[in-house]
């Protein structure tokens, strides 16, 4: 169906017939015409600068943020002069954050006065504050309001809400005091006051919360939108679940792009420039290489007991390597729980005392395996491990056990530091964790290759 529109659009441009152009493009869904400019990037601006007003509105604020700019660039000037007047200011705050100073202000100056100040409150509010998500755009009425006058209001002024799903209830002073559901005042006795419909149980966001702290809150809430307070409790502006779901997903892909062990792309993948996607893998890599470096360094420091028992060696990947799985796998685990809502700082000693009892159980697993490994490999000669075999295969036993519950802790734990220190737990991501856990790794694989074979090859 899509390569369909694809074919027939492509054939209205080659034709040249735009009035043609513009009735068609006007009875595609909101999502074919998005499709249409991933399709066809080179037509962007001319699809935006056929479609109905409200429709390119409503198909521009969808884009990403990279076509959103070319467009802008292109685009006439009367055009877009509608284009920014109509977004919805939340869209529109969003859109100026991205852009360049230079750039919001020649926007800024398409808006009239109002317009303006709205926009320049809004992009007052810290980067990834609740404020910048918010719109003035919602109905608000007094408690001592009957029903009936409600409803006048609701007809008088809802056309310029974002959503008329929720009505907030505010006193004099304009603090929030509640929030109905439309529902409930369909349904009441036109007489009623709308006090009365009121339980109290209203449930805010304050300007300045993290973004972040705003998703979990809808999550856990099932709305449709939130009433955003100061810290004085009035009321204004609401978030709805839209913008929501699309500050979800940028933290869902900015976190997978961490716990891979890279800087976030603010560019889709095959958009990047070559040069700017190695400078964002670039830095990571280069710190835990030269974190690995302090690996190389720790098996210096028992070069002497590897010339003794060059057999250790043939471990030393066996033992780095499943650490590093088992940092990763808590660490990944624990960074999803505490995005969740699941795992909150102060329960640290659940997360560790649960890491402690897997960690073991893990260990002992893998070093169960680790032992009849060596075991079978020595009675079938498929390899020999010299005379003192059995003490090598408990050696590797208790060092599996050891390295696979110290990966646990630090996998665990080190998301729950960084929150702490009011860092992206992301950062602590798998690659970061695993290198840690091989640098130490190497320590307490040495350690009890001593203490086990102390006087018989060391």
């Amino acid at each position: 169906m899509e390569e369909l529109i694809v074919e027939e659009v492509v054939e209205l441009i080659e034709k040249g017939d735009d009035a043609q152009l513009k009735v068609y493009l006007d009875d595609l869904n909101i999502s074919d015409v998005e499709h249409l400019i991933d399709e066809l990037p080179q037509h962007a601006v001319k699809f935006i600068d056929t479609l109905s007003i409200k429709r390119a509105v409503n198909v521009f604020r969808i884009l990403d943020f990279p076509t959103q700019e070319r467009i802008l660039k292109k685009l006439s000037g009367v055009k877009l002069a509608e284009l920014i007047n109509l977004m919805p200011p939340d869209d529109r705050t969003a859109l100026f954050s991205e852009l360049k100073g230079d750039a919001v202000a020649k926007l800024i100056k398409l808006l009239p006065a109002k317009d303006r100040v709205e926009a320049l409150s809004l992009l007052g509010y810290k980067e990834d504050s609740v404020g910048r998500l918010m719109t003035p755009d919602y109905v608000a009425v007094k408690k001592d309001w009957t029903v009936t006058r409600v409803l006048e209001h609701i007809r008088r002024f809802g056309k310029d809400s974002e959503t008329i799903d929720v009505i907030y209830v505010i006193d004099k002073g304009g603090v929030l005091l509640d929030d109905i559901r439309i529902r409930e005042i369909l349904l009441a006795d036109p007489e009623a006051k709308i006090g009365d419909l009121a339980d109290n149980r209203s449930i805010a966001l304050n300007v300045n919360d993290p973004q972040e702290d705003a998703i979990n809150v809808f999550r856990m809430n099932n709305r449709v939108a939130l009433p955003v307070v100061d810290d004085s409790d009035v009321l204004l502006g609401i978030v709805t679940v839209d913008d929501i779901l699309w500050i979800a997903n940028e933290e869902y892909t900015e976190d997978m792009h961490k716990i891979g062990g890279t800087e976030a792309l603010d560019e889709p993948y095959l958009d990047m420039p070559i040069i700017k996607l190695v400078k964002k893998r670039a830095s990571w890599l280069i710190v835990l290489f030269l974190g690995e470096m302090l690996t190389a360094t720790a098996m210096q420091h028992f070069e002497i007991e590897l010339q003794k028992a060059i057999v250790l060696s043939l471990f030393i990947p066996l033992i780095m390597s499943s650490g590093g799985n088992s940092g990763s796998q808590a660490s990944t685990l624990i960074i999803q729980a505490m995005a969740l809502g699941e795992v909150t700082i102060a329960e640290w000693w659940k997360v560790m005392r649960r890491e402690i009892i897997s960690g073991l159980a893990l260990g002992v697993i893998l070093g169960s395996i680790g032992l009849l490994r060596i075991i079978i490999w020595q009675n079938l000669h498929f390899y020999d491990y010299g005379t003192h075999w059995f003490l090598i295969a408990i050696t590797i036993f208790f060092t599996l056990i050891g390295i696979v519950l110290w990966g646990s802790l630090i996998g665990s734990m080190m998301p729950i530091i960084m929150k702490k220190l009011k860092l992206d737990p992301a950062t602590s991501s798998a690659p970061f964790v695993a290198t840690m856990v091989d640098v130490t790794g190497i320590v307490i694989y040495f350690s009890v290759a001593v203490i086990v074979l102390k006087g018989i090859l060391l």
